[in-house]
């Protein structure tokens, strides 16, 4: 009886070892897993950090544009478009009935003011009102014609005006006698002019208000009334001004106008400077900078970073940027910029292009 007790202690001490040890075969294989993954991750952190994020930190550099001050004008103005009308026109007429008895001028003809035209039965003489040219005769001698009937028309091709609609906005800016510019589009003529009257009535628009300018001009033989015409009406000038191309300005968060200067020591500065007069392609400089100065503007240049930046962008159909902007230029190549950007020293007018 007491061997068969032994024999079945020996059995279950034995069957407990065993559990024991394939216990400790589990446990080891689940720390030879956990190890082969920490060092899989490693391994993927690893590569990220070499190869991906240098990928990434270049998906964009910053290069810069060169522009170089200079000295002249610089002018900004306002523009309408309009057409061509007359000063003067006259159409006469008769007065009473009567017979058509003498015809002194003929359509195209020059005529002066108090110049005969038509001499009638009754006795009336028909006379030009102006300095002008016939510009068409509707009867003929021996005609016979009613009171009121008109006869011949005289029209002055030489004194010209244009009719602008002006809004609201620009009318502190506009004044009689103010000189202006037409051009005419058909021509490309271009002629001295003045504002002559300004209609203080506003007409159309339901939320802004404009109101009738007219600017007269002499025009050449070849302009006529009814074709369309450019007025350019100059706002600010400024002479003998320190010149900039508008496209070489950086706004700061308080919108304060700067551009960067390259020191002696090879570092991009950031200079403040005023503006004057401005016509959107150039500005002139009050203060900072003076003429045959270079200074640069700075330009985001994308560049494909590939691998899995290009995997992620395609997946979100977006383009991940990241700038670098180089502050230490002690390695700096002038020659390696783009080409200077350089304005000859002249007038830097608004208006039309």
């Amino acid at each position: 009886m007491n061997g068969i007790v032994e024999e079945d202690r020996d059995s279950i001490m034995s069957d407990a070892i065993i559990g024991k040890t394939n216990k400790r075969k589990r446990m080891r294989k689940r720390i030879r897993k956990l190890i082969i993954w920490l060092i899989l991750i490693a391994l993927a952190v690893g590569a990220v950090y070499l190869f991906v994020l240098p990928k990434l930190n270049a998906a964009a550099t910053t290069t810069y544009d060169s522009y170089t001050t200079t000295r002249g004008s610089i002018s900004n103005s306002m523009s309408f478009s309009g057409s061509i009308d007359v000063v003067n026109d006259e159409t006469l007429s008769a007065e009473a009935a009567g017979t058509v008895r003498q015809i002194y001028v003929q359509e195209g003809d020059s005529v002066v003011t108090e110049q005969r035209l038509i001499r009638l039965s009754n006795g009336e003489i028909l006379k030009a009102g102006f300095d002008g040219e016939v510009n068409e005769v509707t009867v003929e001698e021996g005609d016979e014609v009613t009171a009121n009937e008109s006869l011949i028309e005289i029209v002055d091709f030489k004194n010209l005006q244009v009719s602008l609609r002006v809004d609201e906005y620009s009318m502190a800016n506009v004044s009689v006698g103010q000189a202006c510019d037409v051009t005419v589009t058909a021509l490309d003529q271009t002629f001295d002019s003045k504002i002559t009257h300004i209609n203080r009535i506003p007409s159309g628009g339901n939320t802004t208000s404009y109101y009738t300018v007219t600017a007269e001009f002499s025009g050449s033989e070849d302009v006529l009334p009814g074709m369309q015409v450019t007025v350019v009406i100059p706002e600010e000038e400024a002479d003998n001004a320190v010149i900039l191309s508008s496209s070489a300005l950086s706004f700061g968060p308080t919108n304060n106008a700067y551009v960067l200067v390259q020191n002696d020591a090879g570092k991009m500065e950031q200079v403040d400077v005023e503006i004057g007069v401005d016509n959107d392609n150039y500005v002139e400089i009050t203060s900072g900078l003076d003429a045959d100065v270079t200074v640069y503007k700075a330009v985001e240049t994308k560049e494909d970073a590939g691998g899995l930046l290009s995997i992620f962008s395609s997946l979100s159909q977006q383009q991940t940027t990241t700038t670098t902007t180089a502050t230490d230029m002690s390695n700096f190549d002038p020659s390696m910029l783009p080409q200077d950007r350089t304005f000859d020293g002249g007038s830097f007018g608004g208006g039309m292009p």
